[in-house]
C-alpha cells in the first residue's frame, strides 16, 4: 500500500513512537484520502469540458474540506505548515496556489498540461472505475479466464505434460525429456552411460492454451446531441460513454493484452482516438463546420480500415450512439445529381482544409480525410432520411462481407429510432442494444467478456 501523508502529516513531538496499531490506522486513513482524491480526479476528467488545473484544485480542496470537516481550520493549516517545513523540496516543484495539484504531480498522477492525466494517473483512476463496474457484475456467470484451457492451442506455456503418441512433436521439451532419461537410467543402474537411450515414456511436451485474439473498434458518437444529460443521473450521454470506454481499455490492458481495442470518434467525419485520450473526448459544437451531424458510414469505413490491418481472426465493430444517421458520403457526381433531382434544396458539405486544421487543433484529433470527400447532410426529427439510411446499411453490409461483425449500443431515452438500428443489425446478423445510459459501462463489459466465450464455443 502506498503511504499518503500529505494532508494527515502529524508533527513529531519527540515522544515515543506510536504503536503499530495507531500507525496502521493512519496509513489506512491516508490511503482513503488518496482514493477520494483520485475518484474526484476521475469525475472531473470525464466532464464534457475538461477543467483546468486551477478548477481541479478547487474541486480537490472541497474534497479535502469534506474529509476533514470534523477538524478545525487552524489544525489543518498547522499540519500544512509542518508538512512544508519537513518537505522543503516540494516548495521548488510546486505550482503557485495549487498545493494539492503539486502533490499529485510530484506523485506522478498529474502533469502540468491541458491533458493533465499522466499514464500512471490514467491507469490508477481507470482501475478504480473498472473495479466499481466489475463489482456489479455477476461473478458466477462472468469471469476473466474463460478463454484459457490446457491442450492444443497457439500459446506455449511454461508447464509440461507427458507426450502421447499423435501429439505435436514440435512441442517436445528436449531438456526435460533428457533429464527424465538420465533419472530413469540412474535409478535402474545406479549410473548412466553415453549414448543415452531415450524411451517414449521419457518424452515431455510443453502445454499450450488457446489464445483467442479479438480486435474491436468502439465507434463513439460525438454528434452534438450526445452532450444531453440523461434522466438517470448526473452524467451526460458522452460522459457515460467515456466512463464505459475507459474501464474497457483498462480491462483489456490488464487481462486481455493480446486483444486489440481501437477507439474511433465520429460526427460527420471520423478520427482515430488514442485510448489514453478517451477522458478528453468532447462533442462537436453545432457550428463546427457541420461536423455535429452523424455519419455512420465514416465510422464503419475507418473502423474496417483499422481492423483489416490487424491480424486477429475475430473482428468486431461496436457502435455507441444515441440516435440515427443524419449524414453519408457522396462518392460520385451521379449520386449527388440523383439527390438534387428529388430534393433540390439538399445540403452538401465539402470539408475545408483550413477549417479542418482548426478543428483538429481545437479538438486535438486528426480527422481522416481518406474516407470520403463530399458529405450529404439531412437531419429529420425522429426519422432517418431514406437515402442516408440505405447508404448506411450498404456500408454495414460491406463490413459484414469482410468478416467484421457489427453491434450497436443505443444510449438514449428515445426508443422511436430503435427500429432503424434493428433493421441495420438484421441485415448484418448483428445485435442491437437499447439501454439505460447509466448502464452502458456494465453492458459494454459484459458484452466484451461474453463475446470472448462465444468465440471459443464456435
Amino acid at each position: 500500500m502506498r503511504r499518503f501523508s500529505y494532508f494527515l502529516y502529524k508533527k513529531d513531538t519527540g515522544k515515543k513512537k506510536k504503536s503499530e496499531e495507531r500507525q496502521g490506522e493512519q496509513n489506512i486513513s491516508n490511503d482513503k484520502m488518496l482514493d477520494k482524491l483520485l475518484e474526484a480526479v476521475g469525475r472531473e476528467a470525464l466532464r464534457e469540458q475538461t477543467p483546468s488545473l486551477h478548477e481541479l484544485e478547487q474541486t480537490l480542496q472541497d474534497v479535502i474540506m469534506d474529509y476533514h470537516q470534523k477538524q478545525s481550520k487552524n489544525n489543518e493549516q498547522q499540519e500544512w505548515r509542518q508538512y512544508r517545513m519537513d518537505h522543503p523540496n516540494v516548495e521548488a516543484t510546486q505550482t503557485p496556489g495549487l498545493p494539492i495539484i503539486s502533490h499529485l504531480i510530484e506523485k506522478g498522477y498529474l502533469k502540468d498540461s491541458p491533458k493533465w492525466l499522466t499514464k500512471k494517473g490514467f491507469m490508477n483512476v481507470g482501475d478504480k472505475i473498472l473495479n466499481n463496474v466489475m463489482k456489479t457484475l455477476k461473478t458466477d456467470t462472468l469471469g476473466l479466464h474463460e478463454s484459457s484451457w490446457v491442450g492444443y492451442g497457439t500459446t506455449t506455456l511454461d508447464t509440461t505434460k507427458k507426450y502421447e503418441p499423435g501429439d505435436d512433436q514440435r512441442l517436445i521439451n528436449v531438456p526435460l525429456s533428457l533429464l527424465n532419461t538420465v533419472q530413469r537410467i540412474s535409478k535402474d543402474k545406479g549410473r548412466f552411460d553415453l549414448p543415452l537411450h531415450i524411451g517414449i515414456d521419457d518424452w515431455e511436451q510443453s502445454e499450450t492454451k488457446e489464445d483467442v485474439r479479438v480486435a474491436i473498434v468502439y465507434c463513439i458518437d460525438l454528434s452534438s446531441t450526445m452532450r444531453y444529460s440523461t434522466m438517470f443521473g448526473d452524467l451526460s450521454r458522452i460522459e457515460a460513454a467515456k466512463r464505459a470506454l475507459w474501464s474497457l481499455v483498462l480491462l483489456n490492458q490488464k487481462f486481455f493484452s493480446s486483444d486489440s481495442i481501437y477507439i474511433v470518434g465520429f460526427g460527420a467525419l471520423a478520427s482515430k482516438i488514442p485510448p489514453q485520450d478517451v477522458p478528453y473526448l468532447k462533442t462537436f459544437e453545432p457550428g463546427s463546420d457541420f461536423l455535429h451531424y452523424t455519419n455512420y458510414q465514416a465510422a464503419f469505413r475507418l473502423a474496417s480500415k483499422l481492423l483489416l490491418k490487424d491480424y486477429a481472426r475475430n473482428r468486431r465493430i461496436v457502435l455507441v450512439t444515441d440516435g440515427h444517421p443524419s449524414a453519408c458520403f457522396i462518392d460520385t457526381k451521379i449520386e449527388q445529381d440523383n439527390i438534387l433531382a428529388l430534393k433540390p434544396y439538399s445540403t452538401f458539405y465539402l470539408p475545408d482544409k483550413n477549417a479542418l486544421n482548426s478543428i483538429n487543433k481545437n479538438y486535438d484529433m486528426t480527422i481522416d480525410m481518406s474516407l470520403g470527400d463530399l458529405v450529404y447532410l439531412c437531419y429529420r426529427h425522429r426519422q432517418v432520411d431514406q437515402y442516408i439510411g440505405n447508404r448506411t446499411i450498404m456500408e454495414a453490409k460491406k463490413c459484414h462481407r469482410l468478416g467484421i461483425e457489427i453491434d450497436t449500443i443505443m444510449i438514449s431515452e428515445d426508443d422511436l429510432l430503435l427500429g432503424y438500428i434493428n433493421e441495420m443489425e438484421k441485415c448484418v446478423k448483428g445485435r442491437s442494444y437499447y439501454i439505460n445510459p447509466s448502464m452502458i459501462d456494465k453492458v459494454l463489459l459484459t458484452d466484451y467478456l461474453t463475446n470472448k466465450k462465444s468465440i471459443i464455443r464456435s
